[in-house]
Parts: structure tokens; C-alpha cells; sequence
């Protein structure tokens, strides 16, 4: 990659899967509230390696918890 394009942010943990469960009201996919999700771009770096740090012991809160598909 081109120095010029290099940063030093830490990357958004978005995986592109964005349902918001009902109960915990996080992200099924990134496991972010939606507060945090709009704020994650003025977040500085420190706060965003904290709230990565954080977000994998969320996942028992919507592990398992989606909807089943409906058969047509």
C-alpha cells in the first residue's frame, strides 16, 4: 500500500451485518449500540481501541437470538 494512504485509526469492527436486536439494542454483527455506531467516526483512537477491547464479551447478548428465516 502507498505510504500516502496509510493510517493510524483503528479500523470500525462493521462486518456489514446491521440488525439492531430488539431486546439488547446492539448490533447483531459488530455488537455496537447505535450511539456508539454514530459516534465512532469523532471517537479518537484510544477510545476506539478501548471499545474494541470491549465489544467481544457482548456477543453472549445476541449470540443465537436471531430470528429463524420463514420457509415460503
Amino acid at each position: 500500500m502507498d505510504e500516502v494512504w496509510k493510517r493510524e485509526e483503528v479500523e470500525s469492527p462493521c462486518v456489514k451485518l446491521c440488525i439492531i436486536h430488539k431486546e439488547s439494542g446492539l448490533c447483531m454483527g459488530c455488537y455496537r449500540n447505535g450511539l456508539e455506531i454514530s459516534q465512532w467516526s469523532i471517537m479518537s483512537s484510544e477510545e476506539r481501541k478501548l471499545k474494541m477491547q470491549e465489544l467481544p464479551s457482548r456477543a453472549g447478548k445476541v449470540r443465537g437470538k436471531r430470528r429463524k428465516i420463514r420457509k415460503i
